[in-house]
């Protein structure tokens, strides 16, 4: 067998090599999404504003002249500061079922966060949390959305193998849409708004929407500021994300709830199932990636409950059963099957509803992995 050898990713051709090579590895894996080219491109160029503050490499591994395997090494040096750590993280990693492969990618990540003085390795991450990040630890054959990572078990055996730890993990749900509203979370709901002076908006046009767009990745940054290694987004990356999920986003599922100031104090943001139409694009908006996309948006059974939320100053308040309660009205009347949820952290509990209030189905359990260097 031939030997492997570890190229670093320089050039244009060897970024879409890269970005292309869990297509072809997964090509016949029902479950797995493929990314649109663009997006990734975004990513993993100077185009992505997290590289401020944040430094790339990325490698392929070769086995002769086929690639059998990527991963891209990340130091978020503002997470690090956040969190007081020196942590080097792995991302974009994927390789064939081969431990040697595994560990020749890896060690290469390991080698250069020494070089750059880290302490620690942990992942999978992105530059974010919007990003993708942390593999399946149960329920591989389980329906992905397209916000998360595919991976096979032989990932997560490997990975374990070579002695890693799990130091937090998140759990996604599936959720029948069209339930009806208990009767009693519909009169609390209501007392609940006249007491804090609160109401739900109603969006009639995507111009109503993007005024609140901004304020929407603020009150991200607050919701989330104590959850596993969140590190507030800058200006020039909500710039970014405002591009790049609002196009997607359905007026019948923003779930918007403001104060008597126009503040928004709580989130719910869900899109139509767009995976069957990026299975059809494969990685490509053209020439006929747009449509599939463009008619999904526009019918659709199933939702991706992309994400929620509630500032600090308005938790523990009950603030999130409203705008659940108002994205369930909206599938009830579109009669949608299905919602997914996006990985939630296990044991951050406060601001889940579908367990307690409505009825809902584990489906999908990941993790992140870390270890000492």
């Amino acid at each position: 067998m031939e030997a492997i050898e570890i190229k670093e990713v320089v050039g244009r051709s060897a970024l879409r090599a890269f970005i292309q090579f869990p297509n072809k590895l997964f090509k016949d894996v029902p479950t797995y999404i493929p990314p649109l080219i663009n997006d990734e491109l975004g990513l993993l160029t100077k185009k992505n504003p997290s590289l401020d503050h944040c430094d790339l490499k990325m490698w392929l591994a070769y086995r002769g002249k086929k690639i059998v395997g990527r991963v891209a090494g990340i130091i978020n040096y503002s997470v690090n500061e956040r969190w007081n750590k020196k942590a080097v993280r792995f991302g974009w990693f994927d390789f064939v079922e081969d431990y040697n492969v595994f560990t020749r990618l890896l060690d290469t990540v390991v080698a250069w966060g020494k070089e750059k003085g880290m302490t620690e390795i942990e992942g999978p991450f992105g530059f974010t949390d919007m990003d993708k990040e942390c593999w399946v630890i149960e329920g591989f054959d389980q329906r992905q959305n397209i916000s998360t990572l595919y991976n096979p078990k032989y990932y997560i055996d490997f990975i374990q193998r070579a002695g890693y730890e799990m130091p937090c993990q998140w759990a996604q749900y599936q959720i029948p849409a069209s339930q009806p509203i208990p009767e009693k979370v519909a009169r609390i709901n209501q007392l609940i708004m006249q007491k804090y002076n609160l109401r739900m908006l109603h969006f009639k046009s995507r111009k109503e929407v993007y005024p609140y767009a901004r304020k929407f990745f603020y009150t991200i940054n607050a919701a989330f500021k104590d959850l596993y290694d969140f590190v507030p987004l800058t200006e020039k990356e909500i710039d970014v994300y405002i591009s790049q999920y609002f196009p997607f986003i359905n007026l019948d599922f923003v779930g918007f709830v403001v104060d008597q100031e126009d503040n928004l104090v709580a989130f719910g943001l869900s899109i139509p199932d767009l995976n069957a139409a990026y299975k059809k694009a494969n990685g490509h908006l053209f020439p006929f990636g747009w449509y599939h996309i463009l008619k999904a948006l526009h019918k659709f059974t199933d939702i991706d409950l992309l994400l929620n939320g509630v500032h600090p100053d308005w938790q523990k308040r009950g603030v999130h059963s409203i705008y659940y309660a108002y994205l369930s009205t909206s599938a009830i009347r579109l009669n949608t099957r299905w919602a997914y949820s996006n990985p939630q952290i296990i044991g951050n509990e406060a601001q889940r509803i579908w367990d307690t209030t409505y009825k809902s189905t584990p489906l999908i359990k990941r993790a992140v992995f870390k270890k000492s260097l």
